[in-house]
């Protein structure tokens, strides 16, 4: 994401960190042999102990929507770089 100068792949590369970080928050709140945290009643389900931890989805689904407004802002803001310099190249825009 640093390496590249064009505008429109720093988004891309930003997403897929994004991404990743969401994954393994994901990754962190499973448990092995864990149910969803719902009411469940012993005599039906028997031996249940563990839950999942439902923090880090609730985490992950908020940073979604903060991930796809900032594409969308980072977006719109290259279409108006774009428009201004008629380039996206970070150097040349630099240097304009």
């Amino acid at each position: 994401m640093i390496a590249k100068e064009n505008l429109i792949k720093k988004i891309m590369g930003l997403n897929i960190v994004h991404t990743s970080v969401f994954l393994f928050l994901i990754l962190l709140s499973d448990k092995k042999d864990g149910v969803a945290p719902i009411i469940v009643y012993p005599e039906i389900v028997p031996g249940v102990v563990e839950f999942v931890n439902p923090l880090p989805h609730v985490l992950v689904l908020t940073g979604i929507v903060v991930a796809v407004a900032l594409t969308a802002f980072g977006l719109a803001l290259t279409i108006k770089i774009y428009k201004k310099y008629g380039t996206l190249d970070a150097e040349k825009v630099m240097e304009l």
